[in-house]
């Protein structure tokens, strides 16, 4: 379905992701890569400090480390792999920040960002064209969010939409990406 190349990153980013779930927190990891090379990696921090810190997202992290390490390289040269669907807020913060081409493997059913019509927003948005890839090894990210959902120490988002739409997948079936209720 997804070529080899597309899957060798996205298990990267599900490596960081288990990192993530190890520490309890939320399982979503990320790695950019350029011209086949990984360049920042980062997952899920603090969703667990009872404050809600709703900035330190995989996809952030992981710009962070770019941008600090290369703020030279060429981004439109650039691929994220996330575990799941980037939010708005993350969605939006790699277009401005030249990212192009953004994978995932498990849809945000409740808050994910890149359903957005960039065509209805103002010309700096309306203009860019990024590649979307969806559903990269969705059968193992959807493991990683049910482990965490079915863990009774992990509270974020418990009750949710996510959660719910989440904990009705069949791991077995996850091949297709099917329509959030």
């Amino acid at each position: 379905m997804y070529d080899h190349v597309h899957q060798t990153f996205m298990r990267l980013a599900l490596s960081e992701a288990e990192q993530a779930l190890a520490a309890n927190e939320f399982p979503v990891g990320c790695v950019i890569v350029h011209h086949g090379e990984v360049v920042a990696r980062g997952h899920r921090t603090n969703s667990r400090t009872g404050t809600a810190n709703e900035l330190d997202h995989a996809e952030v992290a992981a710009l962070r480390e770019l941008l600090s390490a290369r703020p030279e390289i060429d981004r439109p040269g650039l691929t994220v792999y996330s575990t799941m669907e980037p939010c708005l807020m993350c969605y939006a913060t790699l277009l401005l920040n030249g990212v192009r081409t953004i994978a995932w493997a498990y849809e945000d059913a409740m808050g994910g960002g890149t359903g957005l019509d960039l065509d209805s927003l103002p010309p700096l948005y309306r203009e860019m064209r990024p590649t979307l890839i969806g559903g990269v090894l969705r059968a193992e990210s959807l493991a990683l969010f049910q482990r965490f959902f079915l863990n009774p120490d992990n509270d974020y988002w418990q009750g949710s939409l996510l959660a719910d739409y989440t904990l009705r997948q069949q791991v077995g079936n996850a091949t297709a990406t099917p329509t959030p209720s």
